[in-house]
């Protein structure tokens, strides 16, 4: 039996609910997820639900295994059958089961961007538009919200009035005619054509509303109109919908999710009960507080307060550096010290920014400082060159009319096929209104081509269709193996000898990793299946286990994580909120994305901003971030204070800055730190004590400014030699630390 003790009282009421809607307010680090799994195990064995009749919607591929894995650990073989995945992949499944009513077939592809992108590429040029007056990524943007608003090819040009839309207009029919062709369907097509299932065919709709009785959506805030339609059609008969969000984290407006749609749920269901969540199991109550007086200035959110048992906590710590580099710096120097000293592993250290574009600056930081690090969503695993292009090798077997897949691998690796016989083959598809691979197949076609590119593309259709009949028979493993070794890509790459060819080699190795526990966890082993698994993994799923080394990721990214310590930077005008941000509403949303970055934090959050920034290649000025004006400023420190808090902790700083440090008032909106003109000018007399200065440690020379410890060797009496590495063209230098003119900065 369930052991509802382990709930605090609303986790309990919300677990208990059973019939009719349901909302919970819950906030980061409330449990939700617990809740969710203890609901779901409580219809199940206090009301005798069948599992089947359980549908629970996650926004991650990660969310949803990590659900089912807590659901498995709680009621062991009682949680199969449930339905557990992300909406994109529910309605994959329901389409391949039901979706040949409105001309769907079950076999069909997802493209994903980058094949959205290459399609939409095609067809400009087909219609001979400039692409780099109209980018193939922003109309790509621009049907995606589109359909997320329910507007198809005719819908929407009757909204079409600027100049850009009405491009739009002729790009978005075509568009749909290449997928239909190609027979694959987009991220966003697989949610409206579900929707135009269920608005097609009333008995098809009755048929789900009866399977899904209970349906559960988690991260409600983060909806789409798509996505909320689609709840409402499941959920009209029954109403036993329970959604699970926190309006106060919504910040997926630019993937069309709306706030309002979790704040209206009570109007859409007046029956509904409301629960919030408000403890907090992450946190200390410093953080929390924090985070609240930034979050509370927003007018449109639910009122609730987060709260936690961990009451004492260290500290906020809000930091201006004089510009990126010295930011990064500052960041270096904290947490080298803090493993250094025994106190933390790099692990457990997350920096968090507005922009992909901020990371360099710590990137250069930590290599120069050797510490461990990695970037979270710069390139995902599935985005690699070879990977996308076994991938496509294996969306053929499935499908050989995909003419993105086609394009991609008809020459990689090179085999003969050239620009222009790909031209031919394009053209020849036109006239019979086919494939690139219908083409192929034409008699009249090979009239057309010469001798050599005949032979090369017949060798390609033919490995083609010899794979595609072992797809009947080997594992998706055998299958991949095959593919690799049949189209001459792996010899390929062994033959080029590269240390880029080797590094693909290896992820090509990884990728068969990827396909054994697929193939040993997976209900349906089949290729078609893989694909769908490979083609819905997101950002967020790519996240691996941390290991030794510091995160670096944007706030979008972090959504969902924690780390114990957090940095939180650039938080500046411009950057946080973003420069795009003009409208109230906008404002509101980056409030909300610096909340949830606030609040990733469990044991210490850093807030740092910059004096100066490098934009362009230029420097210019920055102002802090209005929303940094809501934070308790009696209760704020500086970062150099917590480094610098005990004379123990590092003999190499002056007394004088410890005094500064540990005594002076310090106003992180002032122009110049209370002890700052200090810091740059000491010359205090030199004792032993002061001369050891540590690798890693940030110092600061009289002539050559700042820099960091490489290395320290004894000298004579007493003395140190200290390299230092300094910025710009001064590079290494090697100095007697008694001569007086290195500090710690």
């Amino acid at each position: 039996m369930i052991d509802f003790s382990l709930l605090n009282p609303e986790q309990r009421a919300a677990a208990e609910h059973v019939e009719g809607p349901l909302l919970v307010f819950a906030g980061a680090g409330s449990g939700k997820t617990r809740v969710i799994t203890y609901r779901i195990a409580n219809l199940i064995q206090n009301h005798r639900v069948y599992p089947g009749s359980i549908l629970a919607v996650t926004f991650t591929n990660k969310a949803a295994e990590e659900m089912k894995s807590r659901l498995g650990r709680l009621m062991g073989d009682q949680a199969k059958g449930l339905w557990v995945g992300t909406f994109h992949a529910i309605c994959a499944r329901l389409l391949r089961e039901s979706g040949r009513v409105i001309g769907v077939e079950p076999n069909f592809l997802v493209y994903d961007d980058s094949d959205q992108v290459d399609v939409i590429k095609q067809i400009l040029k087909s219609l001979d538009i400039d692409e780099k007056q109209f980018p193939a990524r922003q109309i790509s943007y621009a049907i995606s919200r589109a359909k997320e608003k329910l507007l198809g090819p005719e819908e929407f040009e009757k909204k079409a009035f600027e100049f850009f839309d009405r491009v739009v207009a002729r790009v978005y029919p075509r568009y749909q005619e290449a997928l239909q062709l190609a027979n694959a369907l987009d991220f966003d097509d697989l949610l409206l054509k579900m929707i135009q299932l269920l608005q097609h065919d009333a008995q098809i709709l009755e048929r789900y509303q009866d399977r899904f009785r209970y349906i559960l959506i988690d991260e409600y805030q983060d909806v789409n109109y798509a996505q909320y339609i689609l709840v409402q059609l499941l959920a009209k008969k029954h109403h036993n919908l329970c959604v699970v969000g926190d309006d106060d984290q919504s910040i997926y407006s630019f993937r069309g999710a709306e706030v309002e749609l979790i704040l209206r749920f009570q109007k859409d269901y007046p029956e509904a009960v409301m629960i919030r969540l408000e403890q907090n199991y992450r946190s200390t109550q410093p953080i929390l507080d924090a985070a609240f007086s930034v979050v509370s200035q927003n007018r449109s959110r639910a009122p609730k307060r987060l709260w936690t048992e961990r009451t004492e906590g260290m500290p906020l710590t809000l930091t201006r550096a004089q510009d990126d580099s010295d930011e990064a710096q500052l960041v270096a120097d904290y947490l080298q010290r803090q493993v250094l000293k025994g106190d933390r592993t790099y692990g457990d250290f997350a920096v968090l920014y507005r922009t992909n574009a901020q990371s360099r600056s710590f990137e250069d930081a930590f290599r120069r400082n050797r510490i461990p690090h990695r970037i979270v969503g710069a390139l995902r695993f599935y985005d690699r060159k070879e990977i996308k292009d076994l991938l496509a090798y294996l969306r053929l077997i499935v499908n050989p009319d995909d003419a993105v897949s086609f394009r991609r691998v008809i020459n990689a690796p090179p085999r003969g096929i050239g620009a222009q016989t790909q031209q031919t083959i394009q053209a020849h598809a036109a006239i019979i209104n086919g494939s690139l691979w219908d083409a192929c197949q034409d008699e009249t076609f090979e009239k057309r081509l010469s001798p050599r590119a005949k032979q090369a593309l017949g060798h390609f259709t033919k490995m083609i269709e010899e794979l595609r009949q072992q797809a009947h028979s080997l594992s998706v493993t055998a299958l991949v193996k095959n593919a690799l070794e049949r189209s001459g890509y792996w010899h390929h790459l062994q033959m080029e000898g590269t240390t880029e060819a080797r590094d693909r080699i290896e992820n090509l190795m990884e990728f068969m990793n990827v396909v054994a526990v697929f193939e040993e966890t997976s209900e349906d082993k089949t290729l078609l299946a893989f694909l769908q698994h490979a083609s819905l993994v997101s950002d967020m799923d790519s996240v691996q286990e941390q290991g030794n080394e510091v995160l670096l990721m944007t706030l979008h990214t972090s959504k969902g994580l924690e780390f114990p310590v957090v940095f939180l930077v650039g938080v500046e005008n411009g950057i946080l909120p973003h420069s795009r941000s003009e409208t109230p509403r906008d404002i509101e949303e980056e409030r909300r994305l610096c909340y949830v970055g606030m609040t990733r934090a469990r044991d210490e959050l850093h807030i740092l901003y910059a004096q100066a920034r490098r934009v362009y290649g230029d420097f210019r000025w920055s102002q802090p971030s209005p929303f940094l004006k809501a934070l308790p400023e009696e209760e704020l420190i500086p970062l150099h204070r917590v480094m610098y808090s005990s004379t123990s902790a590092y003999q190499g700083i002056s007394p004088a800055i410890l005094r500064a440090l540990s005594q002076e008032e310090y106003d992180p909106f002032t122009e110049t730190e209370a002890f700052g003109e200090e810091r740059a000018d000491i010359r205090d007399p030199v004792s032993p004590e002061s001369l050891l200065f540590l690798p890693g440690q940030r110092v600061n020379h009289a002539k050559f400014g700042f820099g960091i410890v490489i290395r320290t060797e004894p000298a004579a009496q007493g003395d140190y030699y200290v390299t230092v590495m300094f910025s710009g063209a001064t590079g290494l230098k090697t100095i007697l630390a008694s001569t007086g003119l290195l500090k710690g900065a």
